[in-house]
């Protein structure tokens, strides 16, 4: 397990976020800092905003009120291609665009011009095959189309990846392989990572630090083992014993 650093990665000061569509504020007052090289695990019922402050570390939405810091740096006054250069998001659909294993990891250089590394690193770092490459893209298995979710995410070179429920369609199987391979990147290239599970016993296995957000606030955010052993509030034993069940 990684020791925390003393850099703050995000940081979310107060952050309000209210959809047109919604009778109610998906987020209300957020507040807490991510350190680099953490892994920090949010989880809740469907529902509490963990995906939309997810999307919101990569501008694909901006907080109503409140603020976001990323690397010291208010979100707002990021450049968003350099943002997301530092910061990747990689989702649970695992999309794939037409063409092969290549193409899709060559996507990063046909949108932005450059990219940080190629395909061959790629398939190291995430552990699929070279001989897959050039492959048709939409004949791969959802572990191999999840590897390769992550590695367009890194193709960058970011240093922070938010995580979706990205194995939550997967068998157990690959689902422990896509565990592994963000085990390595946290420890072996000290990745920060967010990942965003419904599955608590994932959260106890691989988070270093585990926030818990119910109805758009952050219930309890603690280490992992104080999380899962000596919870302070009531309501995260509740949700506790109700998802061991």
């Amino acid at each position: 397990m990684n020791t925390f650093n003393s850099i703050p990665a995000i940081t979310f000061t107060d952050v309000h976020k209210t959809f047109k569509d919604k009778e109610h504020s998906v987020l209300k007052g957020i507040s807490g800092t991510v350190m680099q090289g953490s892994l920090v695990m949010m989880v809740g019922p469907s529902g509490s905003g963990k995906s939309t402050l997810l999307s919101m570390c990569n501008l694909l939405s901006a907080p109503d009120e409140g603020s976001i810091e990323v690397y010291g740096k208010d979100i707002s006054k990021w450049n968003i291609s350099d943002l997301r250069k530092k910061v990747g998001i990689a989702f649970q659909s695992a999309p794939v665009i037409d063409g092969t294993v290549r193409d899709n990891m060559m996507l990063v250089q046909k949108l932005h011009g450059k990219q940080d590394i190629m395909p061959e690193e790629l398939c190291a770092l995430t552990g699929l095959s070279p001989d897959l490459l050039e492959q048709d893209a939409r004949d791969l298995s959802g572990g191999q189309r999840q590897r390769l979710s992550l590695a367009r995410t890194l193709s960058n070179g970011s240093d922070l990846l938010l995580l979706d429920e990205i194995t939550s369609a997967l068998d157990a199987t690959s689902a422990h392989e896509i565990e592994q391979l963000i085990s390595h990147l946290h420890k072996e290239q000290n990745k920060t990572i967010i990942w965003v599970t419904h599955n608590l016993d994932q959260a106890k296995r691989l988070g270093e630090e585990v926030w818990l957000l119910m109805n758009g606030v952050i219930v309890e955010k603690a280490k992992t083992e104080t999380f899962f052993h000596t919870p302070v509030k009531a309501e995260t034993k509740q949700f506790i014993e109700g998802a061991f069940l």
